[in-house]
């Protein structure tokens, strides 16, 4: 439709040539080299100086143009400063004939080319001329009037029979959106051209060359002499005024009816906006000097044009703006309604018109107007996750993102997704329904291609009677305004979203210190309850033996539920290590024999159901064991476990090197424990062999109960050997001749606590408060102190600062054991998990005094 006469293309494909071996006439072509000889010329030369061209070549230019015009030249080419410049000298005397030129100079290979064709006297006021048009442009009221006020001052200007305003699309096709035409002609108003008609290579070089003029579609054209220098190449003519073009240009025009045609470009924002495509049904040749105004025109024109883009993009932007901190204030009040598609859908479309709000959070999803259905609004999330791309996502045609979006296209055609988290992405997407419209089309646009012997090539179309399209599965395209009106958003959502995450982490972080100290005091206190009920069994035994010895099994059974409970609130309440476990019960019940204990298997956890469940039944295989088995004499235990491909886990038991082994003769309640806790608490399997060399036991414990240990790397081996000093059992039979500060708000813990310090030789004064403790210290300063944390609503960190400044040593004692918050200056103090134990005290003593 427009100027397709840069480039002479045999494949559209190609990049361009950016030669010409001929230029238009009337007019002549000088190229002189940077010391002023003449290189080239066109072959009508001759007319203007009165030479033969290959007389010429080799020559100063200064034997044959005044000398005037030369120094006006210089002048002119040092002001080329730039690759694309191209200079202009109007009115210009060369010859003897008294005609005047305008000249038109710049730089081409590293030669100096000067265009002249025949013009008029100086003496016109192009200043005023723009002038003029830039004020009857102004007063439109808006751009299609800006448009159509523009191309009445082009054709006014170079008297065309018609002008076009032509916009391209980014898909390079383009559309007439005014027109200023002379009655009688028809109208091309709103008919739309493929973008083959001005291929990519040719719209780059509109870029370049802004003004391109084809006086006559029959002239003949003018060679340029020689045709090729002496390293075989061609002038490059893509700054030229003069070119010829392109024959396959040349034959569109003539299909169309066309004698003489102009195009100005247009290019706002360093980009190619569109053209002013200027047709003429008879030879037609403007003035350099007209031409050049209406260059200078259209430059005003775009510049106008981008100021008007950017007020109503600007305008569109503060309400944009506007919207954003009205979302953020409401969502800051009310968090929940960012959930809420209607009120989002309502803020949204005020903004960026659509017909339905689809939202994408977490995987949960809400809908607003007229949507997709849910199924084929999940596929068209998971292809949006497959785009990688973290910007505003649009398209007009939701079928070219997933299949089968033809069945809803009446709901959702068109697209724009605005993501509002890290991937896979949660999303808002804003929809818009089919918008079936018939394009008009300046000839088929689905036949601008033929092939040839060559393959592929441009040709002219034949035919450009208006040819409509149906189309369908479209919506209305959203406009870049609208996308960065979207990017605004995105913004102000993703920071309404890492606001609301802020929050909901802070929220988390107290909820789970609120809980940490509920499982702590929950714990503290079943710490304390476990202490009371072995201090009541113990203080409440009689001098009977077999009494004693039922005191002796309790008391054993209830410590080994303590020490469960310990390992598995020290994780709050989660699963614990099985080593852990057989650990603890060879430390506390076999720490004669703890070297005879081998146990070996891969880093397990068991939930604490099946912990505690476990240190019973490993508690009483371990007394059993040394009381009557392999422990009891100089025997060894084996312990192994292994998960299975079900993945539970199974566990055994082998005594070996011990006295013969026999069954039992009753069936105690330690046995019913061995047989049955796994079968019936956690839907296991249990079986205990009594071979007289040596009781074996396998259980098996359900996977569900079964889980990795956090950064196992490879089989948990537990060799024959004790443990560090500092966990290791301490003699109990060790004698203090010292006095003990004892201060316990627990009558029946205190009582425990006091037999063991007894049984160690100790002297002990109980306190229940911080008063008594105070009264007893004005009376005697103790060899060491044993503090409970916790006295009732009161602690004893007085008590410990007295104790201080006394230089007496101490340690701390709490339900809450190594969780017990202690403050700064106590931070280092030994701190005994209650309830009290011989063991525990022991070490809590021989660290403390040695």
């Amino acid at each position: 439709m427009a100027d397709l006469d840069l480039v002479d293309l045999t494949n559209c494909d190609r990049e361009p040539i950016h030669l010409s071996g001929a230029i238009q006439q009337p007019g002549f072509l000088i190229a002189v080299s940077t010391d002023w000889l003449i290189a080239r010329v066109s072959a009508n030369i001759r007319n203007l100086l009165g030479h033969d061209p290959d007389d010429l070549l080799g020559t100063p230019l200064a034997d044959y143009v005044p000398m005037t015009f030369l120094h006006d030249l210089r002048n002119r080419i040092s002001l080329l400063a730039e690759p694309d410049m191209v200079e202009r000298l109007f009115g210009c005397q060369i010859g003897t004939t008294g005609q005047p030129y305008d000249v038109a100079v710049h730089y081409s290979g590293g030669q100096i080319v000067i265009e002249a064709e025949p013009g008029v006297a100086a003496g016109g006021d192009s200043t005023n001329a723009v002038r003029a048009m830039m004020s009857r442009l102004d007063r439109t009221a808006d751009l299609p009037a800006f448009f159509r006020e523009g191309a009445r001052q082009v054709r006014a200007m170079l008297g065309y029979d018609r002008v076009m305003v032509y916009k391209f699309a980014a898909s390079g096709a383009g559309a007439v959106v005014a027109e200023a035409c002379k009655p009688g002609i028809g109208s091309f108003m709103g008919l739309n051209y493929p973008a083959s008609d001005i291929p990519r290579q040719a719209r780059e070089l509109y870029k370049r060359n802004l003004v391109r003029v084809i006086r006559d579609v029959d002239a003949t054209p003018v060679a340029i002499v020689p045709e090729v220098d002496r390293s075989g190449k061609r002038l490059d003519l893509s700054l030229s005024i003069l070119r010829s073009v392109s024959p396959i240009h040349l034959e569109y025009l003539r299909n169309m009816g066309v004698a003489a045609s102009l195009s100005i470009s247009i290019v706002v924002d360093g980009e190619l906006w569109g053209l002013f495509a200027c047709h003429h049904y008879a030879p037609r040749a403007p003035t350099f000097e007209r031409r050049s105004v209406c260059e200078l025109f259209a430059d005003m024109f775009a510049m106008r044009l981008e100021s008007r883009q950017r007020r109503q993009m600007a305008e569109y932007e503060r309400r944009a703006r506007d919207i954003s901190d009205q979302l953020l204030g409401a969502v800051a009040s009310d968090e929940t309604l960012l959930q809420d598609p209607d009120w989002l859908g309502d803020i949204l479309t005020s903004a960026i018109p659509a017909d339905g709000v689809g939202v994408w959070i977490n995987g949960n999803y809400a809908f607003s107007g007229i949507t997709p259905p849910t199924e084929e609004f999940r596929k068209i999330v998971r292809a949006l996750n497959g785009l990688a791309a973290g910007r505003v996502f649009t398209t007009d045609h939701i079928g070219s993102l997933v299949d089968d979006a033809a069945t809803y296209a009446d709901r959702a055609a068109g697209m724009l997704a605005i993501p509002i988290s890290r991937s896979p992405r949660d999303y808002v997407m804003l929809f818009r329904r089919e918008l079936k419209q018939a394009v008009r089309w300046a000839g088929d646009p689905h036949k601008p291609v033929e092939y040839g012997p060559n393959g592929p090539r441009l040709t002219p179309r034949e035919s450009f009677a208006e040819w409509q399209e149906t189309v369908d599965g479209h919506a209305e395209p959203f406009t870049t305004s609208e996308l960065r009106v979207a990017e605004t958003l995105r913004a102000t959502l993703i920071e309404v979203v890492l606001r609301l995450a802020d929050e909901a982490a802070a929220e988390r972080r107290q909820s789970n210190a609120r809980q940490e100290m509920l499982i702590a005091e929950l714990n503290h206190r079943v710490r304390n309850i476990l202490g009371v009920i072995r201090g009541l069994i113990r203080q409440s035994q009689p001098d009977n033996p077999e009494v004693k010895e039922f005191v002796r099994l309790v008391d054993g059974r209830i410590h080994a539920l303590a020490r469960a409970h310990n390992q598995i609130t020290d994780d709050h309440w989660g699963p614990a290590p099985l080593g852990a476990l057989i650990d603890a019960e060879a430390a506390a019940f076999a720490a004669e024999r703890r070297s005879a204990i081998m146990a070996e298997g891969d880093p397990v956890l068991l939930n604490p159901q099946a912990y505690s469940t476990m240190a019973l039944v490993v508690h009483e295989l371990v007394t059993n064991s040394t009381k009557y088995g392999s422990l009891s004499g100089n025997g060894h235990v084996h312990i192994a476990w292994v998960r299975d491909d079900a993945g539970d886990l199974r566990f055994t038991w082998q005594e070996a090197g011990g006295p013969p082994v026999s069954a039992p003769k009753r069936k105690g309640f330690g046995t019913t424990i061995i047989n049955r806790s796994v079968p019936y608490d956690l839907g296991g399997k249990a079986s205990i062999d009594y071979a007289a060399d040596g009781v074996r036991a396998e259980f098996v414990i359900p996977a569900r109960h079964v889980s990795e240990a956090r950064n196992a790397t490879g089989p948990e081996i537990r060799l024959p050997r004790r443990t560090a000093s500092s966990q290791q059992a301490v003699n109990p039979g060790i004698a203090l001749d010292q006095s003990v500060l004892l201060v316990e708000d627990s009558l029946i813990i205190a009582l425990d606590a006091e037999d063991i310090l007894n049984r160690f030789g100790a002297t002990v004064a109980t306190a229940s408060t911080p008063e008594a403790a105070h009264d007893m210290l004005d009376q005697q300063r103790p060899s060491f102190a044993i503090l409970d944390i916790n006295l009732g609503d009161q602690t004893s960190f007085g008590v410990a600062d007295r104790l201080t400044e006394l230089g007496v040593p101490f340690f701390f004692a709490s339900g809450y054991g190594e969780q017990a918050s202690l403050p700064m200056e106590h931070r280092d103090a030994t701190v005994v998990q209650k309830p009290y134990t011989t063991h525990n005290i022991a070490n809590a003593i021989q660290d403390l005094v040695g």
